[in-house]
């Protein structure tokens, strides 16, 4: 028995794919003399044709990867998105700019050598985050003037 036309004509009239298209089995030889729209309307009113619900993407993948990364797989560099930054050369950077201020100022005399040594081993420390911290620290402690604009 060749459903094959009446499964066809079913898909185009509920608007869905093919394989959404099921039809009773008992009723096959009603179906395959369905040659016409109008028969194939007829079969779905009477429930001899049917649409199956979409399916889903099984989850199963997904729950064994969750279990994995649990377990702290899948979590090294490889598998990060986003920019690839170097810690070290951040650090180093940030490191540098401030060391660069302190001897500035070092050498124009605004701090004293012990100040200086003092703050170096500060920033060697990791305690600022960045050179306007430094300076923050440094005007909340009195040890730089706060420069007077105008």
């Amino acid at each position: 028995m060749d459903v094959s036309v009446a499964r066809r004509l079913a898909a185009e009239v509920l608007g869905v794919g093919e394989s959404r298209i099921w039809i009773d089995p008992e009723k096959l030889d009603d179906v395959s003399t369905a040659i016409s729209r109008s028969d194939v309307r007829r079969l779905i009113k009477s429930g001899v044709i049917k649409v199956l619900p979409p399916s889903t993407p099984s989850r199963g993948r997904i729950r064994i990867k969750r279990e994995k990364r649990k377990k702290g797989r899948g979590r090294g560099p490889g598998s990060k998105k986003g920019p690839r930054t170097d810690e070290k050369r951040v650090w180093i950077a940030k490191v540098r700019v401030q060391r660069r201020y302190l001897k500035y100022l070092k050498e124009k005399g605004q701090i004293d050598p012990k100040t200086f040594r003092q703050l170096y081993r500060l920033v060697k420390g990791g305690m600022f985050r960045s050179l306007a911290h430094l300076k923050l620290y440094m005007t909340q402690h009195k040890i730089l003037k706060v420069e007077q604009h105008g």
